[in-house]
């Protein structure tokens, strides 16, 4: 565990960026795909060179991020649309 305050509060941040991550990447499955998906990707790949201790949330905030974009492609290629939702 940290103990320098400056550490401990980066790791905490650290911890809110991959919780962050997971449920923009969730969020981004059902609507603004386009935006939410990168934004999850960037924010588990910042957490996770930050130390997260939140590893787990951090990489499936990175894969949903990244189902995200797939699914964005898939629609796109199907349906000849930027962006998709119910």
């Amino acid at each position: 565990r940290p103990t320098h305050p400056a550490r401990r509060a980066a790791v905490r941040d650290a911890d809110g960026m991959a919780v962050a991550s997971f449920i923009l990447g969730l969020l981004g499955l059902l609507v603004l795909n386009v935006f939410l998906g990168p934004i999850a990707i960037a924010l588990a790949s910042v957490a996770l060179w930050r130390g997260t201790t939140r590893r787990g949330r951090a990489f499936l905030g990175l894969g949903l991020g990244i189902a995200d974009l797939l699914v964005l492609v898939a629609f796109m290629h199907f349906d000849s649309t930027v962006s998709w939702n119910f």
